[in-house]
């Protein structure tokens, strides 16, 4: 297989999917010549042109305002947002409009939206750049939350969200699109709902997804020598959530960490270890369920701050052995 950027994998299934559909248009902010924010969507300008490739106003609120309306009359749009945090903007556009219109219209409408935005620290980008929101929106019913952690996801799972008949936000955490990996030659999809098993263990599970999935493996390379066996999974897709891999996977080895970059306190976390503490997991438990996830606290600016509020892989691994003691 080749070995492309988390970046190029998305520029790739965004331009196949275009090729394939002349619905699909793409919207936001700098994504023409310029080629987006974070360098995405350079070239696309070029070969689909002004009319499918829209520079658009900075307003966040017209920008996902035009794409559930777009969708709702037979388009595909793909709508990009510069930063995640600025979905804020348009609130009301995603929870009360995009996810509820089929709903709300008995099936009469699909809104085959997709919104893509760069989410999460590690750039130096400040508190109003670098928040980690997909809670907010998994607590939301009728939009579906995908979190890819390698380019190949990252291809397979936009694909998905592209066709898809409903409202799909899609989070691209910014310290990705530099990394490689390899990706599958030609058309492939990957369905939601699907966590991935990253590393057999049996000790301990490791439930995670996005940046944190690099960081649980190199945690749990780092107890190999301890003789812990960590198993690590890579939920992927936040909203639908894979409850059964959950649920196996803590039954199979005891004990469960959480671990992600968005704040402690009403975190996905929070969901997840309720799914196991309902389920029959709860009673192969030989430990509590534990959470390792960022900092209740706005993402600081000075770089060394920034890293200290997310889990790092020495905190990781101190919370597995924790666990295993």
């Amino acid at each position: 297989m080749r070995e492309i950027s988390y970046a190029e994998a998305i520029r790739e299934a965004l331009t196949e999917e275009m090729r394939r559909d002349d619905s699909i248009v793409f919207l936001g902010e700098d994504i023409g010549v310029y080629g987006g924010a974070f360098g995405v969507s350079k070239g696309m300008y070029a070969e689909f042109g002004g009319e499918r490739v829209r520079n658009t106003p900075i307003s966040e609120t017209a920008i996902v305002g035009c794409g559930v309306g777009a969708a709702m009359v037979g388009l595909r749009p793909v709508v990009e947002i510069m930063f995640s945090d600025f979905l804020a903007v348009a609130m009301d556009q995603v929870v009360n409009q995009a996810a509820k219109a089929r709903y709300q219209f008995g099936g009469q409408f699909k809104v085959p939206l997709v919104i893509r935005t760069p989410s999460g620290s590690g750039t130096g980008a400040a508190e109003q750049h670098s928040q980690s929101l997909e809670a907010w929106f998994v607590h939301t019913p009728g939009i579906k939350v995908i979190a890819p952690s390698t380019p190949a996801d990252a291809k397979g799972l936009l694909k998905t969200a592209i066709r898809d008949d409903n409202p799909v936000l899609f989070l691209e955490q910014k310290l990705l699109y530099r990394v490689k990996g390899e990706v599958p030659d030609g058309d492939y999809t990957i369905p939601f709902g699907k966590a991935a098993c990253r590393r057999e263990g049996r000790d301990i599970t490791l439930i995670t997804y996005g940046r944190m999935v690099a960081r649980c493996l190199e945690a749990a390379d780092s107890v190999k020598a301890e003789g812990i066996e960590a198993e690590v999974l890579d939920l992927r897709s936040l909203a639908p959530m894979d409850k059964d891999a959950i649920v196996s996977s803590a039954k199979k080895c005891g004990r469960v960490l959480i671990v992600h970059e968005a704040c402690l306190t009403g975190g996905v976390g929070a969901e997840i270890a309720a799914i196991v503490a309902d389920s029959e997991a709860f009673f192969h438990l030989d430990a509590p369920i534990r959470r390792c996830c960022g900092s209740d606290s706005p993402v600081p600016y000075n770089r060394t701050l920034e890293e200290s509020i997310v889990p790092g892989i020495p905190l990781i691994a101190d919370a597995i052995r924790s666990l295993c003691r």
